[in-house]
């Protein structure tokens, strides 16, 4: 595509992103992945080299990644049906042991080395080494019963030691959003929830949500409605309207959430499209929805 322009057009992408650049390095940006930017293998390779760039222009990347539609294909294999409340994965027994395999065995380490194959610092990291958790209560379901999710968490204290760390050293940490309990019990955490409990706790610049959905929008079926920028107290309203529904409530809500603890602005941006992190960061418009304080 790029070939298609001028060698002025270029050149003046590049102006423009230079001001950003400037602005943003040093910084600290929580980026949470997954949807269709984990799906496509050619989006991924956009998506993770976007990643490299932001670590080679001198601003840190701390990866969370998701990976529900994986977890729901191991699920479905062991013949476990996927069930979900308020945008949360019920989790029994079995199920926690197949969100911990693929999580931590699969996606995780597979995510390292395409960084690193890109010429990028990475390492991976299993949450329950970052995300001391407590079990989440029984939800109630659209028909007000109430629901036990099983083992299903929220980050009760962090361990960011770790994290710091590579930051300091400039190596891009990878996170799985699992959380062990005190005793050691595994649970399956939200990943746009534990990405929230990371931004907070490392007060990033940004926190950066990519996944199926472009942003928020007034209609679900049409891309027009994108609303391009939000405040938090507006957040609530549009989950009283009904505009934010389903499995974007957990994601705004502690995004919102995470502007109240010192993080500077939410991005909410949709994975489909290539090098979707380079044009949300780096050009005037933007592709997404912002939340502001």
């Amino acid at each position: 595509m790029s070939n298609l322009l001028t060698p002025e057009a270029r050149s003046e992408s590049l102006i423009e992103a230079l001001p950003y650049i400037q602005e943003f390095r040093g910084q600290t940006f929580v980026i949470k992945y997954g949807g269709a930017a984990m799906e496509d293998d050619q989006i991924v390779e956009k998506f993770l080299r976007d990643v490299v760039f932001l670590e080679a222009v001198g601003i840190n990347p701390v990866l969370v990644h998701g990976g529900g539609k994986a977890i729901t294909a191991r699920m479905r294999e062991a013949g476990l049906k996927a069930q979900f409340v308020n945008g949360l994965r019920v989790t029994d027994g079995a199920a926690i042991r197949i969100v911990e395999e693929t999580l931590d065995g699969e996606i995780n380490p597979s995510i390292v080395r395409t960084l690193q194959d890109f010429g990028g610092r990475a390492i991976g990291l299993s949450g329950k080494t970052v995300f001391q958790a407590r079990c989440l209560p029984p939800q109630t379901d659209e028909s007000g019963a109430l629901v036990e999710i099983g083992f299903v968490g929220e980050a009760a204290r962090m361990n960011a030691k770790e994290i710091k760390s590579s930051i300091r050293k400039e190596i891009v940490p990878v996170i799985s959003p699992i959380g062990a309990t005190e005793d050691g019990t595994v649970l399956n955490i939200n990943a746009d929830v534990a990405a929230a409990a990371l931004a907070a706790e490392l007060k990033a610049t940004k926190l950066i949500f990519v996944s199926d959905v472009p942003g928020i929008m007034r209609d679900q079926e049409d891309r027009s409605s994108l609303i391009p920028s939000v405040t938090a107290e507006q957040v609530e309203t549009l989950i009283k309207q009904k505009v934010i529904a389903g499995g974007m409530i957990p994601k705004v809500q502690s995004a919102a959430a995470a502007l109240g603890k010192g993080v500077g602005k939410i991005h909410l941006i949709g994975g489909q499209i290539q090098h979707c992190l380079l044009l949300e960061i780096f050009t005037n418009a933007g592709i997404g929805t912002e939340i502001l304080p």
